[in-house]
């Protein structure tokens, strides 16, 4: 299989020593630095439990999230093992402040949302119709996995 990513692309994700997760790559967001967008599915599978890509991607969607992907090829953080159609309609909603990486501001109100490939929308304090949108800063590698194993990325983002 090739080493170069596309989108459809399913990617196995080692939890601990017996168990897997998965998650596809399903576009590229010109919006955020053209980077990949991943789909990632809530069932943890057996390690040696056979399931073919397209039974992975008709799952339930745990989350999606902004990643390099060959950066967490190159590291060994996960392997490609197939490839499914993506979907046709992506409507995900993504969130982000320019308070980001700030520690001394624990609750922003300087929020934009966005749809994947479409403009950015200054919102401020988010109101309740946007407090669902993932977070949509290019995650590390490592991050998106530890999210994966704990529900909740391991740095310091902005509240509410």
């Amino acid at each position: 299989m090739s080493r170069r990513p596309s989108v459809g692309d399913v990617f196995e994700v080692r939890m601990a020593a017996s168990t897997v997760r998965f998650f596809q790559y399903v576009a590229d967001d010109a919006t955020q630095l053209n980077s990949h967008v991943v789909r990632v599915f809530r069932e943890m599978y057996d390690l040696n439990e056979p399931i073919g890509a397209c039974s992975i991607t008709d799952g339930e969607i745990d989350f999606h999230a902004h990643v390099l992907i060959g950066v967490g090829l190159k590291q060994h953080l996960w392997r490609k093992i197939g490839h499914a159609q993506s979907p046709d309609n992506l409507d995900v909603l993504f969130r982000d402040t320019n308070d980001y990486g700030n520690p001394e501001i624990k609750v922003s109100r300087n929020w934009y949302v966005w749809k994947i490939n479409r403009p950015f929308h200054k919102v401020g304090a988010l109101e309740a119709q946007y407090k669902e949108a993932e977070i949509g800063v290019v995650v590390p590698p490592d991050s998106l996995i530890y999210r994966m194993r704990n529900g909740k990325y391991d740095f310091v983002y902005p509240g509410y």
